[in-house]
């Protein structure tokens, strides 16, 4: 029995020592394998930076000015994107005070320089948002053991805010020289020395785009199945040519339509929503149709490190029909006033300025203006917009006080009513307020004070609705029911009394 005691034990023993060898030669060919294929990047850093969604500045390179061995374009591409994250893990840094993701892009002593700057800014309650939105490259050296590199960095664009005890107390915009030194550590390019070299404050040089087509007697227009979603599935290019008839044959000569920004895609426009909006556009031309282009509809954010995809998605836009015959005029945002509780107004008011200057930097033909949703806020960026535009659903008594007091103040430069109108609902959560009737008598009695002031506009809108989606006015019935009924044409298409009036006299 204690022999049969001792062979088991013994047996055990061997067993534990030979599974103990199995990992032991696990762990070490792990190891093997893992100095021989290169460390994954993706789990050594401590923060996943996804530039392609999160930060993308506008980048250009000089390509003349390498003293040293040749690179590839494999390698600059790796170079500017370890470079970009650099600088948005530091963003991110100093806008929250930790130092998350600062070690995986900068050296040991480079990164004390903003240690230093992070601890000094919790302790005195100070935090910086900040973005890059130009960045012009030039690879001044690569080493020959291809470990090291100096990058040159001129005029780039910088926007920052600066807030102590979470108020601002600074905000400035700059345009700055840097020079880089980067090595190559771990499979990636880490910040190893930089300096500013200058810095000014930046100039906005963009030109006053006129508007040549001041007799504007438009319409806002969504289709009658889709609306605020006309891009979508359900986008039928005969519906829209038949409803532009029906506003052309009406005495209107213009239309104001909408671009979803995340519909459209975000940064990364897609080519399928650009393809339906030149068929919107081509077949506006083909029918003697002006557009005013609405951009962001459905976009409320304005953080400052949304900017750089937010000029993406505007820049691809722009770009891709600023030659376009039936361009009217570009407006910015809808009623980005109404953002102000929520988002501030210094944010609203800043993030409209630099997409001011980036849109008439690209179409330098067009106008630029703002769909202010009241007569209050139509004075900010003034100076800044070519038309201002607003909108108005108040007491139509005091509409022509509203527009000469707006007029008094704005001398230089158009005026549109972009957006006014009286829904003809009347039903359970309106009970005796609205009717065809009224409707017709508002649209009656605003069309002549617009032809006495001279006043351009484009009403809203072409059809009743069906369905309003919730992410319009929410989905309170008392909200949406009324929203549904502000057409001049019913759901079913039948005319109704207002019809009559959906032009000037």
């Amino acid at each position: 029995m204690v022999k049969t005691n001792k062979r088991i034990l013994r047996g055990v023993l061997m067993l534990t020592y030979l599974f103990i060898i199995g990992i032991l030669l696990f762990l070490v060919s792990s190891l093997y394998s893992f100095l021989n294929t290169g460390a994954d990047r993706s789990k050594m850093l401590h923060t996943e930076v996804k530039q392609v969604e999160q930060y993308l500045p506008k980048v250009t390179w000089k390509n003349d000015g390498n003293k040293g061995r040749k690179i590839s374009q494999e390698k600059i591409i790796a170079v500017q994107n370890d470079y970009l994250d650099a600088w948005y893990v530091k963003q991110v840094a100093y806008k929250t005070n930790t130092r998350v993701g600062i070690e995986d892009y900068f050296t040991k002593s480079s990164r004390k320089n903003i240690y230093n700057i992070l601890d000094y800014n919790k302790l005195h309650k100070t935090s910086i948002e900040s973005t890059t939105l130009e960045h012009n490259l030039d690879l001044e050296f690569f080493s020959e053991d291809g470990q090291l590199i100096v990058l040159k960095d001129s005029n780039a664009l910088e926007y920052k805010k600066i807030f102590k005890d979470k108020k601002l107390i600074l905000e400035s915009t700059e345009v700055s020289t840097y020079r880089y030194v980067l090595l190559l550590e771990d499979g990636f390019w880490r910040v190893r020395h930089m300096v500013k070299e200058s810095t000014a404050k930046f100039k906005d040089t963009s030109q006053k785009n006129p508007l040549n087509f001041t007799n504007i007697k438009g319409i806002n227009y969504y289709p009658q199945a889709t609306p605020w979603n006309m891009y979508g599935d359900a986008f039928d290019i005969n519906i829209i040519k038949n409803d532009f008839r029906i506003i052309k044959k009406a005495g209107l000569n213009s239309i104001r339509i909408f671009v979803p920004y995340e519909d459209f895609g975000k940064a990364n426009v897609k080519f399928e929503k650009l393809e339906k909006l030149k068929k919107v556009l081509d077949t506006a031309f083909a029918e003697d149709l002006k557009v005013v282009v609405t951009l962001f509809d459905f976009y409320g954010n304005y953080d400052v490190l949304d900017w750089t995809l937010n000029q993406r998605h505007a820049e691809k836009i722009v770009e891709t029909f600023k030659d376009h015959p039936a361009i009217l005029a570009w407006d910015v945002k809808n009623e980005p006033n109404l953002d102000f509780a929520s988002r501030g107004e210094v944010n609203v008011t800043a993030w409209l300025d630099f997409m001011i200057i980036l849109i008439k930097k690209i179409d330098k033909k067009h106008p630029v203006t703002i769909g202010w949703s009241n007569t209050k806020s139509a004075t900010i960026l003034k100076d800044k917009v070519d038309v201002v535009s607003f909108h108005y659903y108040e007491d139509i008594e005091q509409l022509e006080s509203e527009y000469l007091k707006l007029k008094e103040e704005i001398k230089d430069k158009p005026i549109v009513l972009q957006e006014f109108g009286l829904s003809s609902y009347g039903g359970f959560w309106r009970p005796f307020v609205g009717s065809e009737e009224k409707q017709a008598n508002y649209y009656k009695e605003i069309q002549s004070i617009m032809t006495k002031n001279s006043i351009p506009f484009m009403s809203w809108t072409l059809y009743d609705f069906d369905v309003v989606p919730k992410e319009v006015l929410g989905s309170l019935p008392w909200r949406t029911n009324p929203q549904k009924k502000f057409g001049f044409i019913t759901s079913s298409g039948a005319k109704k009394l207002s019809y009559k009036y959906i032009s000037k006299e």
